[in-house]
């Protein structure tokens, strides 16, 4: 984070208000508008820190896009900032909901409305796989990374396991690799690499 002075908290509750009232379709179609916002305008973190604070809002309990902004808002202003952004991105689906509770029984079957839902979960997937393709970028391109994405696609999207336990094996795995096999990896290598320079 590059700035010459602080944030203000204002400009942090507008921004992730902005992001909670424009995007629809949940925690993961949230992303790439908090990588534009966050990232590409504000420069308030790093793809880096993109990566980790969302390994870090799955991981922790609650929705998604509420767990980001708090850690984007903490990062930036500490403790009010989390607060603020977390209201933030939080308060427009309050209001929404709160309004559309009272009317939802009128509107249900209606055709119009069944029209343009079907349009936004269109959309919705869009924005997940934009989303997908963004943080790919942030990974290191390895075998293992390679591998341990197959893995978990495989157990989650097509042998429908639950996301916890797959998150949780990945990040034994990943301390098992960079703790353990990476070492080993990078010694054999250097000693190819020797063996090679001495011929």
């Amino acid at each position: 984070m590059s700035q010459d002075k602080p944030t203000s908290l204002w400009t942090l509750f507008f921004s992730f208000f902005k992001i909670g009232a424009f995007t629809f379709g949940g925690g993961y179609a949230m992303i790439p508008i908090i990588e534009k916002e966050a990232i590409e305008k504000q420069h308030w973190i790093t793809d880096s820190d993109m990566l980790d604070i969302i390994a870090i809002a799955e991981s922790t309990p609650g929705v998604l896009a509420v767990n980001t902004a708090t850690f984007v808002g903490y990062k930036v202003r500490r403790f009010w900032g989390s607060l603020v952004a977390t209201l933030g991105v939080v308060l427009p689906a309050f209001v929404v909901i709160s309004i559309l509770s009272y009317c939802i029984a009128q509107v249900r079957d209606n055709l119009w409305v069944a029209a343009a839902f079907e349009g936004i979960r269109a959309a919705v997937v869009v924005l997940i796989l934009n989303a997908v393709f963004k943080l790919a970028k942030g990974c290191e391109k390895n075998w293992f990374g390679y591998t341990l994405i197959g893995v978990s696609f495989l157990l989650v999207a097509l042998l429908n396991l639950p996301v916890i336990p797959v998150i949780l094996g990945a990040a034994v795995l990943g301390i098992l690799y960079v703790l353990f096999l990476l070492p080993r990896l990078r010694k054999a290598q250097r000693a190819h690499q020797e063996e090679k320079e001495g011929k």
